[in-house]
């Protein structure tokens, strides 16, 4: 009789074991499937708010950086506003982060055209971030205007 009670308790562990799996795996399905949804609706809805181009301010004069070994850089450059900014933007700020990226730069890293398209991504990143405010992205772009190094 022992025996039979022993059997009885196995046989039903495992169907009530099977159950809880299933109904663990059906949640985990539909936990992953709803935050995936989430996911891809919310990239979707960052990438269709692309800032549109605005106005152009350029830099009125030329900057002088000096560089590394005695050679400098005349640079002048204008911002690619976006259509969220009515007025001009201030181009105090976008002078300065120029200055600082290109003080002090070998020569060597900015006579291909590969060098001067890096260090433009790199100034181009801190001039957004500078220029955005409250969520709102002023400028979007930079044209160099006059680029010489000697």
């Amino acid at each position: 009789m022992a025996d039979e009670t022993t059997n009885g308790a196995a046989e039903t562990a495992p169907k009530k074991s099977k159950k809880m799996l299933m109904i663990i795996v059906i949640a985990a399905v539909v936990l992953l499937g709803g935050g995936g949804g989430a996911f891809f609706m919310l990239k979707g809805s960052s990438a269709t708010a692309a800032p549109k181009k605005g106005t152009v301010v350029a830099i009125s004069d030329a900057l002088t950086i000096n560089l590394a070994d005695s050679h400098y850089l005349k640079l002048q450059f204008s911002l690619q506003q976006t259509d969220a900014v009515s007025e001009d933007v201030d181009t105090g700020e976008a002078i300065n982060l120029a200055i600082d990226e290109y003080t002090g730069m070998k020569i060597a890293d900015l006579s291909t055209e590969k060098g001067r398209e890096a260090v433009k991504e790199e100034l181009l990143a801190k001039i957004v971030k500078a220029y955005t405010t409250d969520g709102t992205q002023e400028v979007m772009g930079i044209y160099y205007t006059q680029f010489v190094t000697q």
